[in-house]
């Protein structure tokens, strides 16, 4: 367990089970409106980050990753993925390139693995990867008055989504996609021995203290997936949102490459991510890696689940392709069903029909 963060000495703090950071401070469901409709501070510091200087950065971090890297331009960010060789999912990174040095924000526990997967692959090359998680913290902006807070505390406003701006006293602001419907984010990385400071001025800017539990309800209704909580050892990008914002389908070589492309250019993906509803009556919640039922037959997994102050009790999962819209499904016995937003994609003529060649091909059937 990382060092406890110091906002869960606020008032109604209450520290996630086994973890460092507020989960809530006594309210989830209003908390949840403050990021929806007003202006809340999320205490982010859990995440693990990472600092690689050096002139070579970008253009090996190109190579390593699933994202277009190598003409990063300074004050900008990005969102790519660590890939197995066979095109699993290893690592989701959120970076930010300012003044000279690429920083990374990853998932808690997770920066350990990445830093020495990184140092491997350093060779002769002109990069210095760090671990730094002990000296920098992230915090989240969240909400439409956000940018207000934002100049209200005298700090820089960035326009648009991963556009980085420093930060007096070092660190950065970041803008992030939207989550919820359409809840504007930024990310503020901010000195850890300041972290306390830089939280308390938000506040008195106006921003409401919120946990991550209010934080991962709107995350879920955006369909944002956690790494290792909504995917699993078999997951690949072509199954989750990933594809579209921290994948370029276009780039040359990197580690697993080769079954994104062969996925995405000859068919569906085995499973694909929706969002579950489920009917809420049991107390407990699901936990992630649930199955999810058909009947007696397990047609899924369930990752994030949620209790939102509008849908209800909701879950993102990775289910089959084959399952239907309208499939009677269950999870730990309650009764779910798949949002209709998250009806599978028609595949267009042209795929359609490399798929059925693809098919052929295996079945030793193709005509000649």
């Amino acid at each position: 367990m990382s060092t406890p963060s110091p906002l869960l000495s606020h008032p109604g703090a209450v520290a996630v089970d086994g973890g460092s950071v507020p989960a809530h401070f006594g309210s989830p469901l209003r908390e949840q409106r403050e990021l929806a409709e007003g202006a809340a501070l999320v205490d982010r510091s859990d995440r693990d980050v990472l600092a690689v200087p050096g002139a070579d950065r970008l253009s090996w971090l190109h190579s390593l990753l699933t994202q277009h890297l190598e003409r990063l331009a300074d004050g900008t960010g990005a969102e790519a993925l660590g890939l197995s060789p066979n095109g699993h999912v290893e690592h989701h990174l959120v970076l930010a390139d300012l003044a000279g040095t690429t920083w990374v924000d990853v998932e808690p526990g997770t920066g350990a693995a990445l830093h020495a997967y990184l140092e491997r692959m350093r060779f002769m090359l002109r990069v210095e990867p760090a671990l730094v998680t002990g000296s920098w913290a992230l915090l989240a902006l969240v909400g439409p008055r956000g940018d207000a807070v934002l100049t209200a505390a005298g700090l820089p406003v960035p326009a648009e989504p991963y556009a980085v701006l420093p930060l007096d006293g070092g660190g950065w602001v970041r803008r992030m996609p939207p989550i919820g419907d359409g809840a504007p984010v930024v990310d503020l990385l901010v000195p850890r021995a300041d972290l306390a400071a830089r939280a308390g001025a938000l506040v008195d800017a106006g921003a409401a203290p919120a946990g991550v539990d209010a934080y991962a309800a709107l995350r879920v209704q955006a369909r944002r997936p956690r790494l290792g909580v909504d995917t699993d050892h078999r997951t690949i990008p072509n199954e989750t949102p990933w594809l579209g914002g921290a994948v370029h389908l276009a780039k040359g070589c990197y580690r697993g490459q080769e079954t994104v492309a062969r996925v995405h250019n000859l068919g569906r993906p085995p499973r694909r991510l929706v969002l579950l509803h489920l009917d809420g009556l049991a107390e407990q919640l699901p936990e992630a890696g649930t199955p999810v039922l058909t009947g007696t037959r397990t047609v899924g997994r369930v990752g994030s689940v949620v209790r939102h102050h509008e849908l209800g009790v909701v879950a993102l999962a990775l289910v089959k392709q084959s399952v239907p819209m309208d499939a009677e499904l269950t999870v730990a016995g309650a009764r779910a069903a798949i949002d209709p937003d998250d009806a599978p994609t028609a595949l267009d003529d042209t795929v359609a029909a490399a798929r059925e060649r693809v098919q052929a091909v295996r079945s030793g059937t193709i005509p000649r």
